[in-house]
């Protein structure tokens, strides 16, 4: 069996572990308390969340009462948030990280990404969006200074404005967490943050959550899943993570949850991993940053 290990070593020093969980559309005190009990009980050590998801506060406030229960502090769990397209700028862009750490109820955290490239309300040909994510860097390079954040990265960004942020930054992103699974596998771009040595996250592993799931749904999947005896879930996701890419799978399913962090306890043989690299169809179900200039 291919042994994999359970974190990466970013380029900031600090380790980040290979799976999380993540919780976009997962909203309410009582469903936010729920997938986080399943999730730090089956292992869980990372979080992922955003300003727009609208639930920092309810993943903040579960979090103080579900750790002491399993003898973990703050340290023991990396928390990542993003800044939302309406808050690029300087000024707005401080205040929102600063919004999240307050409302998440921590002094720090582990790692924030610019959500999107683009700034909200602006066509995506507007020449401002550069002058934005400029700014917003910048402030988020001021907060990791003064220990606000530990990391920081990019969501949504494409070689060519990652390579922009490598002109100006002085501190380069430590993470791009961007769409990507076996129709969508972005091997260039893969191989660019390779080079940069920025850690490439997967968010979406496993499609979408309509009931025409085309990736949980695709044959070659389903009968590799049967032959293994796992999920159709459990296969996406050791494919990724056998690529040392990270994932970030959502549930709010309890056993789904604990399913998707057992992933390293099988391999997915060359025959396995050839067979799903071959369904690249370069298929987008969630966004595409190509419009933004």
């Amino acid at each position: 069996m291919i042994k994999i290990a359970m974190s990466v070593v970013m380029n900031t020093g600090h380790k980040i572990p290979l799976i999380g969980l993540g919780t976009f559309k997962i909203k309410g005190s009582d469903l936010v308390a729920t997938v986080l009990e399943a999730a730090i009980s089956s292992g869980y050590r990372a979080i992922d969340t955003a300003s727009v998801y609208k639930n920092e506060a309810d993943i903040g406030r579960n979090l103080k009462e579900i750790l002491p229960k399993y003898d973990l502090k703050r340290k023991d769990i990396f928390i990542t948030s993003k800044l939302g397209p309406k808050d690029h700028g300087k000024d707005k862009c401080r205040a929102s990280c600063l919004k999240s750490i307050e409302v998440l109820q921590c002094d720090y955290l582990d790692l924030y990404l610019i959500h999107w490239p683009g700034g909200q309300g602006l066509q995506p040909s507007d020449t401002r969006h550069k002058d934005l994510r400029r700014e917003s860097w910048q402030a988020m390079e001021q907060l990791y200074n003064e220990g606000k954040i530990k990391n920081i990265g990019v969501s949504n960004y494409l070689q060519r404005h990652i390579e922009e942020l490598l002109e100006y930054c002085t501190i380069p992103p430590a993470v791009l967490q961007i769409e990507f699974h076996p129709h969508l596998q972005q091997k260039p771009l893969i191989e660019f943050c390779q080079e940069k040595n920025i850690f490439f996250q997967a968010y979406s592993s496993l499609g979408t959550s309509d009931d025409n799931n085309k990736l949980l749904t695709d044959e070659v999947v389903i009968t590799i899943s049967k032959k293994l005896q796992k999920t159709p879930a459990q296969v996406l996701l050791r494919w990724a993570i056998q690529q040392n890419i990270g994932v970030i799978p959502k549930s709010t399913n309890s056993q789904h949850i604990d399913e998707n962090q057992k992933i390293t306890n099988f391999s997915l043989s060359s025959e396995d991993m050839n067979s799903l690299n071959n369904l690249e169809s370069s298929t987008h179900y969630c966004w595409n940053p190509e419009c933004v200039l």
